[in-house]
């Protein structure tokens, strides 16, 4: 999970990528940590199953060592199963800053029929931690779904569900 956000000043860059068993995701974002807007983008990848490309907008607010936000993100759905489509999700997300170092965070996305074309709906959740090696270089371990409900006779695509092991850069 990538929370990027951009205001006046002290700009950030990111770009990741995730490996879990048979998905694979890319990520890259630009923005400011802490209040305000951040623009992201994702592709993610299942062998056999499909690929998901979405392009999002959170708003972000700090708390604390926490810091909560809101977001929505347009998707192109491609499963190897059912009908390519668009979707247009809401979602919310957290990220618990244990150590300067450390981080819990967690995300969730969904969008229903009437925003979802070529399919019935779609969703997506990531949890997680991240550990700062050095910066800019971070990795992370974490469990995530991305499911599609299709509306041929494969009602399900999975294109991620399982752990994955990650790493990323930010600037």
């Amino acid at each position: 999970m990538d929370v990027f956000l951009f205001s006046g000043h002290s700009n950030a860059a990111s770009v990741s990528a995730q490996v879990g068993k048979d998905f694979t995701e890319l990520a890259a974002g630009i923005g400011r940590k802490g209040a305000g807007l951040g623009i992201n983008g994702n592709w993610a990848r299942r062998d056999h199953d499909g690929q998901v490309v979405s392009l999002g907008a959170t708003f972000s607010l700090p708390l604390g060592p926490f810091s909560v936000y809101i977001g929505g993100k347009a998707y192109y759905l491609s499963p190897q199963d059912n009908n390519n489509g668009f979707a247009f999700a809401a979602g919310v997300g957290a990220n618990w800053q244990i150590m300067p170092s450390l981080a819990l965070y967690g995300e969730v996305y969904g969008s229903p029929r009437d925003f979802t074309s070529g399919n019935y709906a779609y969703q997506e959740a990531d949890v997680g931690i991240k550990y700062e090696v050095i910066k800019p270089l971070a990795i992370n371990f974490g469990h995530r779904f991305i499911k599609l409900k299709g509306k041929s006779q494969h009602p399900k695509n999975s294109i991620a569900d399982g752990f994955y092991l990650g790493a990323g850069v930010s600037f």
